[in-house]
């Protein structure tokens, strides 16, 4: 699998960066037939906090999956928005599986 990460308006995290990785590693061992990533990290002003942005596009045979959230680190925003996109991925396992 092919992996684009950024970082928009912030910066590079190396941390941040592996750990997504790891993370979209894992579910390619998973999901073999996942083709590649596209994962975007943004700081954004918050009042709240939560100013910090991971969003991930999953490229996949059919339509492409989407995912994103916002946290206080970049850590834990890649963390949900991976979850996120484990339960996309199980769901369109179930959908081929039925055809």
């Amino acid at each position: 699998m092919k992996t684009n990460i950024q970082f928009v308006h912030a910066d590079t995290k190396i941390s941040a960066e592996q750990l997504v990785q790891r993370k979209l590693d894992k579910l390619e061992n998973k999901f073999d037939w996942i083709i590649s990533a596209d994962v975007m990290f943004r700081e954004e002003k918050s009042t709240n906090g939560n100013g910090k942005t991971c969003a991930i596009e999953l490229s996949l045979p059919g339509p492409k999956i989407h995912a994103s959230s916002n946290a206080d680190s970049f850590e834990a925003a890649a963390a949900e928005t991976v979850k996120d996109l484990e339960k996309q991925l199980q769901k369109r396992k179930a959908e081929m599986q039925s055809h």
